[in-house]
């Protein structure tokens, strides 16, 4: 009996270190019935992951982070140890990349499989970090939140200059009213001191309007009278210049009948060519005697003492 409940107790001892065990690997993530090939990766930096956090290829897991830790030795870059499925094949120039897992934080190592073959165990991948939404929310937001410093600075050195501004504007209204105020007692007290002198322009006004209508009435039959006068001047003017004008045209028509017929000098110069050739005889006369006087000079301006035989004129 003794030795029944020894066993017993030891049975359930190994039982809690079994699931103790077992427990503690299952929420580190670690498979430990299936096999899995070990690989590393160094990075610089490695922003908050966390063992047991998912190792992904094209969103499907295939392995878990085993292991991070620092390397003093190597300028404390971080030395990451990844447990990958056997079923997985790794190519030779697999780059690992560190990237966020969700919107709202968290971290993965998402394998981008290149190269060929086979890696085999325990080699180094090369490690590369991705730019999170994080990271660009964050590279974002401090330019913004500079600028938005700037401009509540700017807001308040305005809002400063607004409160002089208000108080001068508050002056300036005051005085505004007070002056208004002093042009409608000048202007009232004008307007009383000429209310007599506007009053007689007024009535002297309307006395000139009643002229002015009488002179109208005057004025109008002269005027009709006038325009009767200036039409008749102008219907005799017309009517003698263009009896003018018949007998000019009549003379000028008799004029050119009488050159047709050959009348008076101009007539018989158009209808009687004998001018033409008579001109024309002189004018070859007259070129054959400037050849000779040029071929002959002496014949007409020579002078000699005993006398000499003229050359007779070329033809």
């Amino acid at each position: 009996m003794f030795k029944s409940n020894e066993l017993k107790v030891g049975f359930l001892a190994l039982l809690a270190f079994l699931i103790l065990y077992f427990g503690f690997n299952f929420l580190k993530g670690n498979d430990v019935f299936s096999s899995a090939r070990v690989y590393y990766v160094e990075y610089e930096n490695v922003d908050g992951l966390m063992v047991s956090n998912q190792v992904m290829v094209n969103g499907i897991e295939v392995g878990k982070v085993k292991k991070v830790e620092i390397q003093p030795t190597k300028a404390n870059k971080i030395l990451v140890t990844l447990r990958l499925s056997q079923d997985i094949v790794i190519p030779d120039k697999t780059v690992a990349v560190l990237s966020d897992g969700a919107l709202l934080g968290g971290k993965i190592i998402r394998l981008r499989l290149e190269g060929k073959g086979n890696l085999a165990e325990d080699s180094f991948l090369k490690g590369e970090t991705e730019v999170g939404v994080t990271a660009l929310l964050k590279e974002r937001a401090i330019p913004v939140i500079a600028n938005a410093d700037s401009l509540l600075v700017s807001f308040r050195q305005i809002s400063d200059k607004f409160d002089h501004t208000g108080t001068y504007l508050n002056t300036l209204l005051k005085t505004s009213n007070e002056t208004v105020s002093n042009i409608n007692g000048s202007v009232n007290g004008i307007v009383a001191d000429n209310r007599t002198n506007v009053a007689q322009i007024s009535a002297n006004m309307k006395v000139l309007s009643a002229d002015l209508v009488e002179t109208e009435k005057q004025l109008r039959p002269l005027l009709t009278k006038f325009n009767t006068v200036a039409d008749s001047l102008n219907a005799l003017k017309i009517g003698k210049t263009l009896k003018e004008v018949d007998a000019t045209v009549l003379s000028l028509k008799k004029i050119v009948q009488g050159l047709e017929r050959g009348e008076g000098t101009a007539g018989k110069l158009i209808k009687n060519d004998s001018l033409y050739l008579g001109l024309n005889k002189t004018l070859l006369d007259l070129d054959k005697l400037l050849l000779d006087f040029r071929l002959q000079p002496k014949r007409y301006i020579g002078i000699s003492v005993f006398g000499k035989k003229n050359t007779p004129p070329s033809n």
